[in-house]
């Protein structure tokens, strides 16, 4: 099925569903709302808000292969709704998402995104009966011209939806203020690297969002140079894809951290650059994307509405390329993160943001290896260094805990060596000095002397210690191995947790397992553990029971997975093994089932 006719159909499917939903009270606060399931209130946001339902029902009202088309008492559902958005409409012009973010420039700006397209889709009709619509569509937009002039944000994403907000309304109110403010957010630059990645390393949710949001600006703003890290963005994601289709969210610095997300949100951006770079690679990811459609879109990005405000002529058709399935790809590996870092003190906000933070992972190196339905992430700057798909089996990451910090130890480099790839982490503990006589404050000579008014930045560093983890990584034929070391100091308690999918079955073929919370996390320490799901197998060799504590202090593991802990106390040097079920290759096959007996004895 063509993505135009499988949108349009689970259009159709929407447009009830958001009927049945909406409060249809006259004497109601909420009235012509829409209610969000989660909490039974409309909202006015973007994202599960009543603007998500007034797209899903303009995209049929629009539209002449609907069976909605120009719907009376559909049109009638929408009009009640622009009311509601007006009332709730701040008289500063922004609006609040309700659960967050109040008088919201930012959460404003992606309604106004998807607000505009609404509005210029309905007004190409010629529909005298949508005409009240369209003015109170178009009144809303024009009450949030003194907010989006002035409004902040959050977020380094959030810079560029008020650019795309900024670009609509200068489209629609030719008011050159606006264009001169998405100047202003334009000349900090753009936060990306060289391979692609945004500050926030959200591959389910925010890079989507910077992408369509770069190229709705670069359209009405008349400024191409803004697709060119959009270009690299998605480029970068072909490489972050789980054979299942899943995203690589492994490593995500925002919420969608672990969680399961596929590419549905970067449909629209893949259409609209397919048609402006006629890339075949591009192409294909859009289909990829379609595929994956299920729910409903923000307002700010719903993929119908982008292709039927800005549908494609029959040059722009491009047939679906290639998608790589084998690959060893390494992200950021020569971006000079470091150097970045470095300039940290001058930029003088000594790491403090307001309402923000500096996301000092940014650019953090990340490699992805991808063997047919076999697919390894090794990565920095997150508490989980390693996560390994394999078939239906889910390994969704392995962390490393030590009572040195406390608490999980993220892992700093990423580097290739002879035999593999190496994760390194460096910390150092200590204790302080005294104060200075001479750097004391009046307030330490008072009654009361509060410990966050001392110059703690004249403390002198005592008994420093250096703590120092590897992690190397060699792939085998038929799996990996992992080399796990650390040396100094003597004595702390480490523990390694390999969390695996709810789904997935641990058998210890001659293992010795011990529960901590029933089933689901368990001591390993010693023989072989089989992972089972479907029929697709992990065996893993390498347990230890070194001590027993069941947790480190400030490292938690979650109860809806399967967790196997091994214990470790330093100095060790301690040999993991993993070996898969075997797959299309028959010498795959041949040494896994080989070393499988080895270890079985």
């Amino acid at each position: 099925m063509k993505t135009l006719d499988k949108l349009v159909n689970l259009n159709e499917e929407w447009v009830e569903r958001g009927m049945h939903r909406q409060v249809m009270e006259a004497d109601s606060r909420y009235y012509g709302g829409v209610k969000d399931l989660a909490n039974g209130i409309p909202w006015p946001n973007h994202s599960v808000g009543t603007p998500v339902w007034m797209a899903v029902w303009t995209a049929a009202l629009v539209n002449r292969d609907s069976v909605y088309y120009h719907n009376p008492d559909l049109l009638e559902r929408l009009e009640l709704a622009s009311l509601y958005m007006l009332r709730v409409q701040h008289e500063d012009g922004s609006i609040s998402p309700g659960w967050t973010n109040f008088h919201s420039p930012p959460d404003t700006g992606f309604v106004i995104v998807g607000y505009a397209q609404l509005y210029l889709l309905l007004s190409r009709e010629v529909w005298p009966e949508a005409q009240e619509t369209i003015a109170n569509m178009r009144l809303f937009l024009e009450r949030t011209i003194p907010v989006m002039l002035t409004g902040g944000c959050h977020t380094p994403n959030h810079r560029w939806v008020l650019c795309a907000a900024l670009g609509y309304l200068y489209r629609i109110f030719a008011d050159t203020r606006l264009q001169q403010r998405a100047d202003e957010w334009m000349a900090e630059g753009m936060d990306i690297t060289p391979d692609g990645e945004w500050t926030e390393r959200s591959n389910g949710i925010y890079n989507a969002v910077s992408d369509v949001m770069l190229i709705h600006a670069a359209r009405e703003l008349q400024r191409p140079e803004l697709l060119d890290p959009v270009r690299h963005n998605l480029e970068m994601m072909m490489y972050l894809i789980h054979p299942s289709g899943e995203v690589v969210t492994d490593y995500s610095g925002r919420q969608d951290f672990g969680q399961l997300f596929t590419m549905e949100s970067y449909l629209l951006s893949y259409y609209l650059m397919t048609a402006i770079d006629h890339d075949p690679r591009f192409a294909a990811m859009e289909q990829l994307a379609a595929d994956a459609v299920q729910e409903t879109f923000s307002c700010a990005n719903n993929p119908l509405i982008g292709m039927l405000l800005y549908p494609r002529t029959d040059g722009d058709t491009v047939q679906p390329g290639q998608l790589p399935h084998n690959y060893r790809q390494m992200i950021n590996g020569s971006f000079g993160r470091e150097q970045y870092v470095a300039g940290i003190p001058d930029a003088g906000h000594h790491n403090a943001i307001r309402y923000s933070r500096p996301h000092l992972d940014f650019g953090a190196p990340v490699l992805r290896i991808r063997h047919e339905q076999t697919s390894l992430t090794m990565m920095t700057e997150t508490s989980s260094m390693l996560a390994l798909r394999h078939g239906k089996v889910r390994l969704l990451g392995l962390q490393l805990a030590s009572y040195f910090g406390p608490g999980f130890v993220p892992m700093q480099t990423l580097e290739e060596t002879d035999s593999g790839y190496k994760l390194t982490a460096v910390y150092h503990k200590g204790y302080n000095a005294p104060i200075p006589a001479q750097h004391l404050p009046r307030s330490a000579f008072d009654d009361v002397s509060p410990w966050y008014l001392l110059p703690h930045q004249f403390r002198e560093a005592t008994h420093t210690c250096e703590y120092r983890v590897e992690v190397e990584m060699v792939e085998q034929v038929g799996g990996i191995d992992l080399y796990i070391r650390s040396a100094e100091p003597a004595e702390v308690m480490t523990q390694l947790s390999f969390i695996f999918g709810s789904e997935s079955q641990v058998v210890a073929e001659d293992g010795e397992l011990e529960s901590v919370y029933e089933d689901k996390v368990v001591l390993w320490k010693d023989g072989l553990i089989r992972i089972e799901s479907g029929e697709d197998w992990m065996v893993l060799s390498g347990g230890a029971g070194e001590h027993t504590a069941a947790s480190v202090r400030e490292a938690s593991y979650p109860y809806d997975c399967r967790t196997l802990l091994v214990n470790l106390v330093t100095p060790f040097e301690h040999k993991i093994s993993i070996r898969l079920s075997p797959g299309t290759s028959t010498d795959s096959e041949t040494r896994a089932l080989q070393w499988l007996e080895r270890q079985r004895g």
